[in-house]
Order: C-alpha cells, then sequence, then structure tokens
C-alpha cells in the first residue's frame, strides 16, 4: 500500500555505530512506508538525490540513504571485507532506525547487497528491488574487475578525460551517446566529478574478485521482487538480471530502454515510474 501523506526533505547526514563501524545516513522522516536505498560500488549514497530520492519522497515514503562501509564518511574498512558484511550493515541499520521491515532498493553492488539481504533476513524486508544486478559472474565481467583491481594496485591513474570517456562508454546508452550535446555533458559531468578510487573503494572492489554463481540460491527468496535490466548495460548486461529475476519465484522483471548501466540516472522517469508502481503494490 502506497503511503499517503508527505515525506519530509532529508535531513542532514548523520551516522550510527553499527557492526562494529560507523555508518554514515540520511533519513527524510515523516510516516509514509520507509523505502532503504543501497548503492553501488564506489558511489556515496547521496547519488540517490539526483532523481529517485526527490521521486519517493514526493509520493509520500520515507526515504533512508547512506554510505555504504568502503564509502567515507562510514568506516571505509580498507583492510577488506565481504559481501556479507555489507548485507549485515544494511539489516543493523534498518533495525537502528526502529521501522521493522523497509523496501529497499540497489543498484549493482547495491542490487547484490538487496538480493542476499532478502535471502539471509527477509524478516527487515518489505520488497526488494533490484537495479542492474547480476547473480554470477561471466568471464568479460571477471577481466574488467581484475583490470580496475590491477590499476589500483600498480599506481596507474589513467588522464582524467580518458577515463571519463571509458566510463561514459561503459556505463551509458548508445543512444545517449549518439547525441554530441548529452555526450559532452555527461563527460564533463563524470571528468569534474570523479569516483576517486580510495583504499575504501579499493576493499569494495576486492568484492568481486574470484567468480560466484548465486542463481540457484536465490530461489530461496521470499520477498515480492522487482528486477530491472538496462537494455544497453554494457558493465552488468541485462541478460544476467533477466537470470535473476528467472530464479527468484515470482519476480517481476522490466528492461529501461535506450539505458546502460547508470539507467537510474539517464532514464530516472521510467525508473521512478516502475518503482513507484512496484512499492505501491506492496
Amino acid at each position: 500500500m502506497s503511503p499517503h501523506r508527505r515525506g519530509h526533505r532529508p535531513g542532514p547526514p548523520v551516522s550510527a555505530q553499527i557492526n562494529g563501524i560507523t555508518l554514515s545516513y540520511e533519513d527524510s522522516g515523516g510516516t509514509g512506508d520507509p523505502v532503504v536505498m543501497v548503492m553501488g560500488t564506489g558511489s556515496p549514497g547521496r547519488v540517490w538525490k539526483a532523481n529517485q530520492t526527490p521521486a519517493l519522497i514526493g509520493a509520500g515514503y520515507r526515504v533512508i540513504t547512506f554510505d555504504n562501509r568502503g564509502i567515507a564518511p562510514s568506516s571505509e574498512c580498507a583492510e577488506g571485507f565481504t559481501i556479507n558484511d555489507m548485507v549485515a550493515d544494511t539489516a543493523a541499520l534498518i533495525e537502528h532506525l526502529g521501522i521493522g521491515s523497509a523496501h529497499v532498493v540497489g543498484t549493482s553492488l547495491g542490487a547484490r547487497i538487496t538480493q542476499e539481504l532478502a535471502l539471509a533476513r527477509p524478516d527487515v524486508v518489505r520488497s526488494a528491488s533490484m537495479l542492474g544486478t547480476y547473480g554470477r559472474t561471466t568471464p568479460l565481467v571477471a577481466a574488467f574487475g581484475a583490470g580496475e583491481r590491477a590499476l589500483y594496485d600498480q599506481g596507474i591513474e589513467l588522464p582524467k578525460h580518458y577515463a571519463a570517456a571509458v566510463t561514459a562508454h561503459m556505463n551509458l546508452s548508445p543512444h545517449t551517446l549518439a547525441d554530441d550535446r548529452a555526450a559532452r555533458d555527461w563527460l564533463d559531468i563524470i571528468e569534474f566529478s570523479p569516483q576517486r578510487v580510495t583504499p575504501g573503494v579499493r576493499a569494495q572492489l576486492g568484492l568481486h574478485e574470484g567468480e560466484i554463481d548465486r542463481l540457484a540460491a536465490y530461489r530461496g527468496i521470499t520477498r515480492p521482487a522487482l528486477v530491472v535490466g538496462f537494455e544497453d548495460d554494457r558493465t552488468l548486461p541485462a541478460f544476467l538480471a533477466r537470470e535473476v529475476a528467472e530464479a527468484i519465484p515470482g519476480a517481476r522483471y522490466e528492461v529501461v530502454e535506450k539505458a546502460g548501466h547508470f539507467g537510474y540516472l539517464e532514464q530516472p522517469a521510467r525508473v521512478n515510474e516502475l518503482l513507484l508502481e512496484f512499492l505501491g503494490q506492496h
């Protein structure tokens, strides 16, 4: 059921001591149903504020975003951690807020955390929405992950304009990049707000080391699930998201057209439409 009262604007970031670390989060407050948003590798929770947070708050939801461990000002935990640690962080944050259970929305690594949370702690998950997700690695995904780790470990820093071009190519739709003005705007945004690989981000990259195949396990997920693939996703191709949807009993699968891995930024109206429709049903 959708909430009927308007949510509040997000307050300033606050922190909680959770699982032996500091976790920084923002809470819009209000009386609406809570939605916890889980971001992907190397990105802070505030990325959701560009498009998804305003739409959800406008629809009356209470929205909680946070910086995963590895992303300052949350603890960077540069010594390394596991996906299970991040799942436990998300569950502990929900418990810390005293909200019982929450709709949980994640993208990329955040989507994988959401899947694992729905499996391990269904008591804190009202519904699970996964954007640009995966349940297994492929040789190409593994190769790109190894390359990212090697660049950091060998102290190699790509020229900013080239790094921006690679990021745009891997994460945006060819439909977007075919528009010269849009391509220039995205390149400028990426170049002047780069995702810097800190020791904490390197620890997050370590989560992608080695092969995984969790599809069989996801047959045990019992919470309502929405899986969204991005049609032109080069980083995690849409067929990987479809596999996750096929593994989760009763999951709904949708594809967002003309969208790459950054589909929630690239096609926010469609992504928000799907999220609001799904959340309103649960």
